[in-house]
């Protein structure tokens, strides 16, 4: 059930300042929340879960800073420009850790969630960053990109996303409002059809033209072609009228801390000890 994997235990040390500070802490418990009594715990999933069903209710209401369409203009956001002047060397970092693929993990070997969708070893995924947590191997292997990422406002999740030729992703739709997500391609098939459809709207990839977009709009994306397709892949805080822009950034932080995002940012780790230390 969801609210049991939501209890799943996350292994952390609780603050210091006293029973009483520990058990109305919601870091704390965010952290512990299976030591913690059977009422909070359920007040910590009644937390997440109102709090996602409140923001997707409060985006399409206008307060949102930006569209609440399928696709989002990205060149409102001033980081844009920046990160796109710098894409040649993404991509020259890119391209290096293209020559040893059996370094970069299948998506589903790190986000379980997403096996229901991709099962096969066409979609592999170079995370720098999973809800906020930093991988140093990654960020050491490709500094410019590291420097670039660290230019960009509320950004919580970043990663080179890897499509094999044939690859095709099915429709599926994420559960949150209070994040956008956005689309670099680096690397291109020169032919044959390699898209997206968020809605009812279709978009080609192209080098160097980002997209952006809502997924909690029913997505699919495809490479029909014979050639490998990257893109840099982000998930940025939506920037909200205040004071609901306070109340997502707290939502986005305490979904960072339920079990589900620590299992990922666990298994990222465990890969990478293992690739640096091979049987």
């Amino acid at each position: 059930m969801i609210g049991e994997q939501f209890m799943a235990t996350v292994n952390a040390p609780a603050p210091t300042g006293g029973t009483a500070t520990k058990a109305i802490s919601i870091q704390w418990l965010g952290r512990n929340v299976s030591k913690a009594p059977a009422a909070l715990q359920f007040l910590w999933f009644l937390t997440i879960t109102l709090g996602l069903k409140t923001i997707n209710l409060i985006v399409p209401r206008r307060f949102s800073l930006v569209e609440t369409t399928p696709f989002i203009d990205p060149t409102q956001f001033e980081w844009h420009e920046h990160v796109a002047s710098e894409m040649s060397k993404v991509q020259a970092e890119l391209k290096t850790l293209l020559s040893a693929p059996e370094t970069i993990p299948n998506h589903q070997d790190i986000i379980e969630t997403i096996a229901s969708i991709s099962n096969d070893d066409k979609w592999l995924s170079y995370f720098f960053y999973i809800y906020g947590q930093r991988f140093d191997k990654q960020c050491n292997e490709c500094p410019d990109t590291a420097r670039l990422l660290e230019f960009i406002p509320g950004m919580k999740t970043a990663f080179f996303s890897i499509l094999s030729p044939g690859k095709k992703i099915p429709p599926h739709r994420g559960p949150y409002q209070g994040v956008i997500r956005y689309h670099l391609p680096l690397l291109v098939p020169r032919h044959g059809e390699c898209g997206i459809r968020v809605g009812n709207e279709t978009a080609s990839f192209h080098e160097g033209v980002a997209l952006m977009f809502d997924d909690t709009y029913e997505h699919e994306v495809w490479n029909n072609t014979e050639e490998t397709r990257v893109v840099l892949f982000l998930d940025i805080t939506r920037p909200m009228k205040f004071p609901f822009n306070i109340f997502n950034s707290a939502m986005i932080t305490l979904m960072g801390w339920s079990p589900v995002v620590r299992r990922m940012q666990k298994k990222q780790a465990a890969f990478d000890r293992a690739v640096a230390e091979p049987a």
